[in-house]
């Protein structure tokens, strides 16, 4: 299998390439307005022939930005992006709407099938409180001539001075509507494909059900190749295993929900950590089982400590190459 490369683009974004392959783009530090909650997003997201698998601001949801770590309701404050869900109001427009602003590259590296990348941000509010720090890491490695894994993780320390609870519409009152967390919206043409789970193919009705993963297959127009995406849940996160809130009907997505139904407080100057890994295969539903075995090892593989230092990642290397 070929060795990932990096570029960084310095204040901008990290690329992951897979030989001519350019497997995502991650990008810290968006132009992003205020009303959709500016944040890091991976956009495009690619298998391994290039097929792209994410969806970039989507006229029905313009906070929908392919992959990214997506919180409707952080206490009183919004980092998802555009209304707020308020029971008995429906959404509504408030200024509320929070940053995820990069702060500093912590590590980058790559070992031979493995390519990382670690930040910190701060989470800011609209008014400029600032709530939380975080740690965030992404991790690509090469499972299969067919398939690839990518391991993010969060850890977020709340320095707002007080318990803060996170949640989501439905923990506010709206019945089947718990999202939040690594949110992963689709291309248009995988509208209507299929979720498959440990328990086969369906529909729009696993919405709410509790499982460690679950996948997508989608269909490409033109070539009418499919691709399946897969997301599984880390044993040790909060709510193992999740509520999922996931579409296919109106548009494709998948989002392992730690707040779908019940809320989460972090107290004041805890810190509370998720892990998730993401499987992305030129496949059908079928391969999904296999997939999901194959990211549940990448996942729970002891992690390699970097020997890229922090004041290295914000110069060039020979290791990389940056622009």
């Amino acid at each position: 299998m070929n060795a990932l490369e990096i570029r960084h683009d310095l204040g901008t974004s990290v690329m992951v390439r897979d030989g001519g392959t350019e497997l995502f783009r991650y990008v810290y530090q968006p132009d992003t307005v205020q009303l959709e909650s500016p944040k890091p997003y991976i956009h495009p997201l690619r298998t391994r022939a290039g097929k792209v698998v994410s969806l970039f601001r989507p006229h029905d949801h313009v906070w929908h930005k392919g992959i990214a770590w997506s919180l409707p309701h952080v206490g009183e404050e919004n980092f998802w992006g555009g209304p707020t869900y308020i029971h008995g109001r429906f959404y509504v427009q408030l200024q509320n709407n929070g940053t995820q602003a990069h702060r500093r590259v912590v590590d980058l590296d790559r070992d031979g099938g493995t390519a990382t990348f670690a930040h910190d941000l701060d989470w800011t509010t609209q008014s400029g409180a600032l709530f939380f720090t975080e740690r965030r890491t992404l991790r690509a490695s090469l499972i299969s001539p067919h398939a690839w894994a990518l391991t993010f993780e969060t850890q977020m320390t709340n320095v707002s001075g007080t318990d803060v609870s996170m949640g989501s519409p439905t923990t506010k009152g709206r019945e089947n509507a718990g999202y939040g967390g690594l949110f992963w919206r689709g291309p248009r043409s995988f509208t209507g494909g299929q979720f498959v789970t440990e328990e086969g193919l369906g529909g729009d009705e696993v919405r709410g059900q509790r499982m460690e993963w679950m996948g997508f297959a989608g269909r490409h127009d033109e070539t009418d190749a499919q691709s399946l995406v897969l997301m599984v849940d880390d044993a040790a996160n909060p709510s193992h295993p999740p509520q999922w809130f996931a579409r296919t009907e109106e548009f494709a997505c998948l989002n392992p929900a730690p707040f779908f139904s019940e809320e989460v407080t972090v107290e004041d100057g805890a810190t509370v950590r998720f892990r998730y890994g993401v499987g992305i295969a030129d496949a059908d539903a079928d391969a999904a089982p296999a997939l999901a075995d194959e990211v549940r090892r990448v996942l729970t593989r002891p992690d390699t400590p970097s020997a890229c230092a922090a004041e290295s990642t914000e110069s060039s290397s020979g290791h990389f190459a940056t622009e």
